[in-house]
């Protein structure tokens, strides 16, 4: 009876790089390719939820945390393509040990996932600056007038409500309703002098007791009003826009909150991508060993049969 033996050529394991980029770059395409199908699919899919009729369009909520979801989705999707691709195409290592090429393909997997989030950046920046490069000088220059414009406005107007808030200091009567007097002119002087005395309390962030007690008197004069029932007045505005300044603190807080969420969930999803690119790339090398070792034992049968026969 022959006797069939297998010839395993040995060859230097350092002779042969751990990092074989070849795989690694296809993944990595790959990946992008699927992204940016995937990223199109879920543009279309996201405008049948939006109709500019009334009672037919999905609440933003919706389509925010629609959206939210599906760009996770692609993102793992592609990444399991480019790290499984990565994997599967890369040529076995002869003489490692299993562990060695196991860890190896997880690391080509990884490899994919990172080169293709640093492609779809720096893609993505491209778009960016080329959708904005034309007119960004431009832009930027009336932008800078503009913004200087407005902040030298804004210190004037700041430093002229000051100064009328000291000069209405040292020249307020001591019966506010001197300046109540009918006509036009009288209005603006009574309008004004509370106007500055609220613009100073914003600025300073309350309005002070001397301040509150004059408004109170001023609206008795103005309105003809009792003193306790202006002051109830004066204070019952002062509430209501500290009411609106905390509604400003509290959206500004929320907008952070919400940004400070997306951004932790969405560095947990990369990373979640990270690691599925990683097991998919490990697949891709097991299926790979498998089907060699499958078709060198499909060859050893071959050539078994034909000795015997």
């Amino acid at each position: 009876m022959a006797t069939v033996t297998r010839e395993v050529p040995l060859m230097d394991e350092a002779s042969k790089p751990a990092v074989v980029w070849g795989p690694i770059f296809a993944g990595a395409f790959a990946a992008v390719a699927a992204t940016a199908v995937l990223v199109l699919l879920g543009s279309g899919l996201g405008l049948t939820l939006i109709s500019p009729w009334s009672g037919e369009s999905a609440g933003l909520a919706t389509v925010a945390a629609s959206t939210a979801i599906w760009l996770v989705v692609v993102q793992w999707l592609s990444s399991a393509l480019g790290g499984y691709l990565s994997g599967r195409l890369r040529t076995k290592w002869v003489g490692v040990h299993s562990d060695e090429v196991f860890f190896r393909d997880t690391a080509h997997g990884f490899m994919a996932w990172a080169m293709a989030t640093l492609l779809i950046i720096g893609l993505v920046g491209i778009h960016t600056t080329m959708l904005l490069g034309a007119g960004t000088h431009v832009a930027a220059s009336v932008a800078g007038g503009a913004a200087n414009a407005a902040s030298q406005t804004a210190q004037a107007n700041n430093q002229n409500e000051a100064t009328g808030y000291l000069v209405d200091s040292l020249l307020r009567p001591a019966d506010p309703a001197r300046l109540t007097t009918t006509g036009a002119e009288a209005d603006q002087a009574a309008s004004a002098q509370a106007s500055r005395i609220l613009v100073m309390g914003a600025l300073q962030g309350e309005v002070t007791q001397e301040d509150r007690t004059y408004l109170a008197s001023l609206v008795a004069a103005r309105t003809g009003l009792a003193q306790q029932d202006a002051q109830a007045r004066v204070e019952a505005i002062l509430t209501k826009a500290n009411g609106f300044k905390a509604k400003a603190q509290q959206a500004a807080d929320d907008a952070r909150k919400a940004s400070a969420t997306a951004a932790i969930l969405g560095a947990l999803s990369m990373v979640i991508g990270a690691f599925i690119a990683s097991v998919a790339g490990a697949m891709g090398g097991r299926q790979r060993d498998d089907d060699e070792l499958k078709r060198d034992d499909d060859e050893l049968s071959l050539v078994s049969s034909a000795r015997y026969t």
